[in-house]
């Protein structure tokens, strides 16, 4: 134990060093870390942590889902809710229909892996989305209609694969049961979520101890997400319904502006140490992926997934051409290449059941089309927001008119 503490506190401490050099010269900082992971793994002592489906997505998930979620500003993206649903639902399942049947069709893959790889790699990922938009003076309404995006289409690609595994695996699964588990996810996660949010913001509005509310925040945090996973329910939906409920305008009147401030810096750290510890492992874990044989199926991958990307934008965005809600041409290309993929994605594909046909191809392939998200898109995403006039940081809190 105390060995795997120096581990992490050195991984910690290289991650503020690449954060101090990414400022000075203004490259991503998740980008710095995914290289610097690389190059980690070839040094005489490497770090133990393994990248596993429990540390990623029981362990680093929900602080970060619960961060974003509380930090929403509420009063900005109820304007935007509309286009947001429809990108973070609709948008989803288009991109996974596009990118499963494409790898069905194209690299020949089972139905069953195309559709599962499909889902779980649909969703752009709050952890790398978040972390690349906060770098950049974007324009408020875009930076707001990504993060909100991104965060909500975690909840519906997760359940999505959860109803994809489960009609994969089970034998005598049926389009009735895999629904039924699909509304079990939906709405038991948002029950879990509510309840426990509901319980912690009661016992915190008792007390004037910051550290006591911080830890009613921590406890709803990882309480939501296991509850829910415990009863069927969709964990990481849990935890962004009891982050939205805590961050909420009636949640933040329940508390000092004193402890209002320590906690929210308390959630900003935590999100700061779990997508360090995300990046840098998944640059250490792309070493030992082994990618022979796999390239053409990589390719393809990050070509398909690109695609399904664009018919997610572009389409969802013409259905709002005509309304208040109408999405500016820059803005659209600026969605496009901002749907990093990260976290989300390696933890559900680590957590495929061995049952599931190519499953360390469809692991392996989905480290690539990550790391193809976090490196090259990361990179050139700056130089593609300047070209389109969007670097240009808009101090209001409001979202700009369209």
């Amino acid at each position: 134990m105390a060995h795997l503490i120096e581990q992490v506190a050195l991984l910690l401490f290289v991650a503020a060093v690449v954060a101090m050099i990414a400022q000075r010269f203004r490259f991503p900082y998740a980008v710095g870390l995914v290289i610097t992971g690389l190059c980690l793994r070839f040094l005489p002592v490497g770090p133990p942590l393994q990248l596993t489906r429990d540390l990623l997505f029981t362990t680093l998930l929900p602080p970060l889902i619960f961060e974003a979620a509380i930090f929403l500003p509420w009063r900005t993206l109820r304007g935007q809710m509309p286009l947001v649903m429809v990108l973070a639902t609709l948008g989803v399942v288009v991109a996974a229909a596009v990118t499963g049947y494409s790898m069905y069709a194209l690299r020949g893959w089972p139905l069953v892996s195309a559709l599962t790889f499909g889902a779980l790699i649909a969703a752009t990922d709050p952890v790398s989305v978040i972390a690349a938009f906060r770098e950049f003076g974007v324009p408020a309404r875009l930076r707001l209609l990504v993060e909100a995006e991104s965060l909500f289409n975690d909840g519906t690609a997760a359940v999505l694969f959860g109803a994809a595994v489960a009609f994969g695996t089970a034998a005598s699964a049926t389009v009735g049961g895999v629904a039924a588990n699909l509304l079990l996810g939906v709405v038991g996660g948002i029950a879990c979520g509510v309840a426990v949010a509901v319980a912690a913001r009661f016992l915190a509005g008792r007390t004037n101890d910051p550290l006591v509310e911080i830890t009613f925040t921590v406890v709803a945090a990882y309480g939501s997400f296991l509850l829910a996973e415990h009863i069927g329910g969709s964990g990481v939906v849990a935890t962004l319904a009891a982050g939205l409920v805590l961050g909420g305008r009636d949640a933040r009147k329940q508390v000092s502006p004193r402890s209002r401030v320590t906690v929210e810096a308390f959630w900003e750290f935590v999100a700061f140490a779990a997508n360090s510890l995300i990046f840098l492992l998944i640059g250490i874990e792309e070493v030992q992926q082994n990618f022979s044989g796999l390239l053409p199926s990589a390719l393809v991958a990050v070509l398909v997934v690109t695609l399904g990307r664009a018919a997610t934008v572009y389409p969802i965005s013409a259905l709002f051409a005509r309304s208040r809600l109408r999405v500016p041409a820059a803005h659209q290309h600026g969605l496009f290449w901002g749907g990093l993929r990260g976290a989300l994605a390696l933890a559900l594909a680590l957590g495929l059941p061995p049952t599931i046909p190519l499953r360390e191809e469809i692991v392996s392939v989905t480290f690539a089309v990550v790391a193809f998200s976090i490196v090259v898109q990361g990179l050139t995403l700056p130089a593609l927001l300047r070209r389109l006039g969007l670097d240009k940081e808009v101090r209001s809190g409001e979202p700009e008119a369209s």
